[in-house]
């Protein structure tokens, strides 16, 4: 009994002296944890081949998966349910990030975020805030209102017309705001609108613009998005002038594109997703125009020298009004 005794004994002693080296030990040739890759996705009203509003927001992704190197997915959604279902797949899979492109995306990213606390939503419109839930409101206001200014100065009827696909609170903004611009040059000018209902058919959208145009409009502005290629082909027909929206879309029609309304949502997609990588995101409404970089007014080189002298130094003079603030440009919502 006793040898057995002793044989424990010197057994436990040999296992607790083990444990003391283990744990006092500091290992000096131990890799770094690997780093976590960042998952972002995005929902889109629309096709990412619309070379314009959704087009962006899949460059955005893209940027994201190129300079941090995430993993990025992408859905095309339309209907409130399946905006929901898209964004709750996102949260179930632990994504880092996911945005909805659009006003209409609100609802369902406050509802997703409620139930996956660990996923920042972010839609590229609205106010709706919530502690994993922000907008980005990108003021294309302020380069519709000098739309609104070259149709006014330029047009030969006194009419310009407006092509919406759904009549989104984002979308009437816009259109509010080109309105105010061509009303403060001519307070008479007559500006008509349109909207198709949807973003995706081209044959309702160039309806409307043979509509417009046979009402006397000499300019037309569109936000119908996948749509808009209708609106550029009733033009090009007529020969009638118009401007591209929220994409550099002047190559699209060169012939009538006098200008474009535009958006840096690749630059804007890539800063949120830095301060989500980097913990520093804030629940709070970020409003993105011309002094922060994100909207400008292209003009068409190819119809620029056409335009009269004093349009473009109107344009340029109110441009820098919106930048310091003189000038207030209305918003809708």
């Amino acid at each position: 009994m006793k040898r057995t005794a002793v044989i424990i004994v010197t057994a436990l002693l040999a296992v607790a002296c083990n444990q003391k080296q283990e744990s006092t030990s500091t290992p000096t040739s131990a890799a770094p944890a690997p780093k976590s890759v960042m998952h972002v996705g995005l929902l889109t009203p629309g096709s990412i081949n619309d070379a314009g509003w959704n087009a962006l927001a899949w460059e955005g992704v893209q940027r994201i998966q190129k300079e941090l190197g995430a993993e990025v997915s992408h859905q095309e959604t339309k209907t409130p349910a399946e905006i929901l279902e898209g964004f709750k797949s996102y949260g179930a899979k632990n994504y880092d990030l996911a945005f909805g492109h659009g006003f209409e995306f609100q609802d369902a990213a406050k509802q997703a975020g409620a139930q996956y606390p660990k996923t920042i939503f972010i839609t590229t419109s609205g106010n709706t805030v919530a502690p994993n839930v922000a907008p980005m409101v990108f003021e294309l206001e302020q380069a519709t209102y000098l739309l609104g200014i070259i149709a006014a100065r330029e047009s030969k009827t006194g009419k310009a017309g407006l092509v919406g696909g759904i009549n989104l609170p984002s979308i009437a903004s816009t259109f509010l705001a080109f309105k105010a611009g061509a009303q403060s040059v001519n307070p008479k000018f007559e500006v008509k609108e349109i909207y198709t209902g949807n973003f995706d058919d081209l044959g309702a959208a160039k309806l409307a613009t043979q509509s417009l145009i046979n009402a006397g409009c000499d300019f037309i502005f569109h936000q119908a998005n996948e749509a808009g290629r209708g609106v550029f082909q009733a033009c090009q027909e007529k020969h009638v002038r118009c401007f591209g929206s929220n994409k550099n879309q002047n190559d699209l029609a060169p012939d009538v594109i006098v200008a474009s309304a535009v958006l840096d949502v690749p630059g804007a997609f890539v800063t949120v997703a830095k301060k989500v990588q980097s913990h520093q995101f804030k629940p709070e409404i970020q409003y993105l125009g011309m002094n922060e970089g994100i909207v400008s007014l292209v003009w068409n080189d190819k119809l620029k020298p056409a335009m009269k002298p004093e349009t473009i130094a109107e344009v340029e003079k109110v441009e820098q009004g919106i930048r310091s603030g003189t000038v207030k440009v209305p918003r809708g919502f």
